[in-house]
């Protein structure tokens, strides 16, 4: 079969997305698949008609890859793609549209959903409509500390948090830099948890566990030494349950298909949902493929199930 593996972009994340797309291509190749390496640029449509793959995988992150801008060129050019709808896509790279989505998933039927409290604001508020003057009143109903966040990005790019009034705008301004809508997010104490999904099912929790550093951030993401990932997490069963249920009501809440990972933190009073990752990494050092691998599962194999539910829906 020919697999068009569509890796790198223009996004922040290429790096990490190159490098999820060069682990993707050497597992495709074991398997016994014919490999197109599709560094993505202007050229994207027209390589993708003159090749006509038989299935794209998609492993770019950030805008362009994980946003549902590819996919919605893949849809109009017939080609299966894995992971989510651009649609979904969209909604899960937005964490503003994600959590709205969450919440309503809740209203509608309760069952556990829950996303830290939070407002947003985009530039123009701040330029144009004297958007600083509500900070005051918007810190006193967060408190302190508090996450400051592009509403649009992933690889925890841009994330800040504030421990007092004096270092928010600081945090603003690092959020603003990477998207021009940021989140105030409440700060939720406890521990962080990762929850891949495929198909339809959870595979076993992660949890990151800081070595060096107090924050989980990019760096304590992708540079090896940082960051201790055991997996499985060692929760009891009634946190193990209350996980995985929130995970996959997000998953499905969110109306992803395919697979990808949910990030949450594990309070004393339960779990609270951060977003969905509808294309997580899948290099050396990302959460996916350990919990595949605790699972019993393969990289090739993960590659491979990830392959067969992305035609699932062509040969129905």
């Amino acid at each position: 079969m020919k697999v068009a593996v569509l890796k790198g972009g223009r996004s922040l994340e290429r790096g990490v997305s190159l490098r999820s797309g060069a682990r993707v291509e050497d597992a495709l190749g074991r398997l016994g698949h014919e490999v197109l390496p599709i560094d993505v640029g202007p050229d994207l449509v027209k390589r993708l008609v003159a090749e006509r793959p038989d299935v794209a995988f998609v492993a770019m992150h950030g805008v362009g890859g994980e946003d549902g801008t590819v996919q919605e060129l893949l849809e109009i050019l017939g080609i299966p793609f894995t992971g989510p709808s651009a649609a979904a896509c969209a909604r899960c790279m937005d964490k503003v549209q994600a959590k709205d989505a969450i919440e309503d998933a809740e209203r509608e039927a309760p069952g556990g959903l829950r996303t830290p409290h939070w407002f947003a604001f985009n530039q123009t508020a701040f330029r144009e409509f004297g958007a600083a003057d509500a900070l005051g009143r918007l810190e006193e109903t967060l408190g302190f500390p508090l996450v400051v966040k592009p509403s649009r990005g992933g690889s925890s790019l841009g994330v800040r948090f504030a421990g007092s009034a004096g270092e928010v705008p600081q945090a603003l301004v690092s959020a603003f830099s990477y998207d021009d809508r940021v989140l105030l997010e409440r700060f939720v104490d406890g521990r962080e948890l990762a929850v891949g999904v495929v198909g339809d099912e959870p595979l076993p929790v992660v949890e990151a566990i800081l070595l060096e550093g107090d924050r989980y951030d990019f760096e304590a993401r992708y540079e090896i030494g940082r960051t201790r990932f055991d997996v499985p997490a060692d929760l009891t069963g009634e946190e193990y349950r209350a996980v995985t249920e929130a995970a996959l009501g997000t998953y499905r809440a969110l109306g992803c298909t395919g697979f990808a990972r949910i990030d949450l933190i594990l309070g004393e009073d339960g779990p609270w949902l951060l977003e969905a990752n509808a294309i997580p990494g899948l290099t050396d050092t990302s959460l996916l493929p350990q919990a595949a691998e605790a699972a019993g599962l393969s990289f090739e194999q993960l590659v491979e199930r990830i392959l067969d539910l992305a035609l699932e829906p062509a040969a129905a």
